[in-house]
């Protein structure tokens, strides 16, 4: 019998695992997955024990939660010399992994593939010494992710996210940032934000990089160059059509590698979370994990 952990966090989706926990541990109990339940306590338990349950042997780890449950469970497993199979129940506010993978919202439909024993592998992305499965970026709106309380996520979901982005706009300022990629001459100059996708959802934007794939060796990179407040706008309506490649101030390339430094404080922001701050050494790693999907 094959031995799952299933580490969820017990505060995400209105608490609808909590709810649900009986029944998918009796389906995968009787479909043959021995699965045993870790209900995170606080920043860095996920971490913690999808290290632990990597150790002891475990075959699948199964995160339930939102992109922050996924972020941390992912960095419990990336190091590790035996890396489980990946599971996800996505309960979060925008879910990219699940967006980009078409991962059903259906406890039952997802228990059955994991039953199947239906996964592939994936990409992760390493900036500096943490991890990322989706986007790694910075630049004041980047913090709006990290910024908002998680109960005001629980309560009113995306439009958390759009209100702190109001406030965050109001106050956009420019960073100095060289960019040096592999396969790309050196860039410098001043940005507004800067985003580093593995992924083709970044955000709940589908088309903001619309050709990322999770599995292709490689991390699209998007800059968008100093401007003012209204040619900010106009680009950021332009991505959610997915035309803003064709704007002047917008910077796309796509590479396997690349450092960024600047003389600023910028942070950094990985996977929706805190993830440290520039300089940063951002590179590709081809398929390190197999994924439920």
């Amino acid at each position: 019998m094959r031995r799952a952990r299933l580490i969820y966090n017990p505060t995400s989706g209105r608490e609808e695992m909590r709810r649900r926990l009986p029944d998918i541990l009796q389906r995968l109990d009787e479909g043959g997955i021995e699965t045993t339940v870790h209900a995170t306590t606080g920043e860095g338990d996920a971490t913690r024990a999808a290290a632990d349950a990597a150790q002891r042997g475990y075959d699948i780890v199964i995160a339930a939660g939102g992109d922050g449950t996924i972020y941390e469970v992912v960095n419990g497993l990336a190091d590790q010399e035996h890396r489980p199979e990946l599971g996800v129940f996505p309960l979060g506010t925008t879910n990219d992994l699940s967006r980009a993978l078409g991962i059903s919202r259906q406890w039952e439909d997802y228990c059955d593939l994991v039953l199947r024993g239906e996964s592939r592998p994936i990409d992760l992305g390493r900036a500096n010494d943490r991890y990322f499965i989706n986007i790694a970026g910075g630049g004041s709106l980047t913090e709006l992710t990290y910024e908002v309380p998680s109960r005001l996520k629980t309560m009113i979901g995306q439009l958390a996210y759009y209100f702190k982005g109001v406030e965050k706009m109001v106050n956009l300022s420019p960073m100095q940032l060289k960019i040096t990629a592999e396969g790309q001459e050196p860039i410098e100059g001043e940005f507004m934000i800067f985003l580093i996708g593995n992924t083709n959802s970044v955000g709940g934007f589908e088309k903001l990089m619309p050709d990322a794939r999770i599995d292709d060796g490689l991390l699209d990179v998007i800059a968008l160059k100093k401007c003012n407040l209204a040619e900010f706008i106009r680009v950021v309506s332009m991505a959610q059509r997915g035309d803003h490649f064709n704007d002047p101030n917008v910077l796309y390339f796509r590479t396997p590698r690349l450092e960024v430094t600047s003389p600023n404080n910028v942070l950094l922001n990985l996977d929706g979370e805190l993830g440290g701050r520039l300089p940063g050494v951002f590179e590709v790693l081809p398929h390190h994990l197999r994924v439920f999907t």
